[in-house]
């Protein structure tokens, strides 16, 4: 298996994992918000996208290499995900993650533009 493969089945798992807490243990805490649930919900969907779309694109065998996308997207969804999730969990303390998060979103669009080429 690729580690394009592996990063993919990695990312799911971690989105799954962050969306059954967000449902069942991240509501339970002191100053949650709707906004701030949504937010979290979206951080792991995001999560779970880009891993099917990892472990498919390394199924291609034009893409499976490809120098940029893989890197892009991983790298992308990363820097996007997590940097929601650690604004939800301690938004005093990851306060300057806020302008970071559109970057890693810009990152995974090209990571997928670049699959077009």
């Amino acid at each position: 298996m690729t580690l394009l493969w592996k990063t993919g089945a990695a990312f799911a798992a971690v989105g799954v994992l962050s969306g059954a807490f967000g449902a069942h243990g991240l509501r339970k805490r002191p100053g949650m918000t709707p906004d701030s649930i949504h937010a979290w919900e979206t951080a792991s969907s995001y999560l779970v996208y880009n891993g099917l779309a990892m472990m498919l694109v390394s199924l291609h065998p034009r893409f499976a290499s490809h120098r940029f996308a893989g890197p892009a997207i991983a790298a992308g969804g990363l820097i996007f995900s997590s940097s929601i999730l650690a604004l939800v969990l301690a938004r005093d303390r990851f306060r300057f993650l806020g302008p970071i998060t559109p970057l890693g979103g810009s990152m995974m669009i090209a990571g997928y533009i670049s699959l077009i080429f």
